[in-house]
């Protein structure tokens, strides 16, 4: 079974695919789709919606672990990524995928057995679980791997 985590986000979404190989977590690749400040917001979830489909296209994941929206602060940062998490919704839709939604606690509650444990102990985690030598940079892929974690420990 191959997963593909998703970290959304409108400028950086980080994404990875992983799968288990006899038990044994492996990472296929690992990333993110950027998109830049100069476009406007509607070009912006073209290109997300356009890499999204390369990624599935080159990698033909099984299912979907992308992260639970949660916004507290900027709510003007929260619609632009809602709408972002809404392309992916809709991409992973139209190609037969389910998508399994987790909160960053379930994240590192899985990943570090700690749901409020900080970020570092969850890369330092990632890297346990795929035998990485280096913390997957930037955050945003790190974080898609530790989705990927949390899908293939629930199946």
């Amino acid at each position: 079974m191959r997963v593909l985590g998703l970290d959304p986000g409108t400028a950086t979404t980080g994404f990875a695919v992983a799968e288990k190989v006899g038990g044994v977590m492996k990472p296929v690749t690992y990333g993110t789709i950027l998109t830049t400040p100069e476009k406007t917001d509607r070009e912006r979830l073209v290109d997300i919606y356009n890499d999204l489909n390369t990624v599935i296209d080159t990698y033909k994941p099984d299912t979907v672990a992308m992260e639970k929206l949660f916004f507290s602060k900027n709510q003007t940062t929260g619609i632009a990524v809602a709408k972002a998490c809404g392309v992916m919704q809709l991409v992973c839709a139209f190609r037969g995928l389910e998508v399994k939604e987790y909160t960053p606690s379930a994240v590192k509650l899985s990943v570090v057995g700690y749901g409020n444990a900080e970020k570092k102990q969850v890369q330092y985690m990632v890297c346990k679980l795929f035998n990485l030598k280096e913390t997957p940079k930037p955050d945003d892929a790190a974080d898609a791997l530790a989705l990927c974690a949390c899908r293939l420990s629930d199946m």
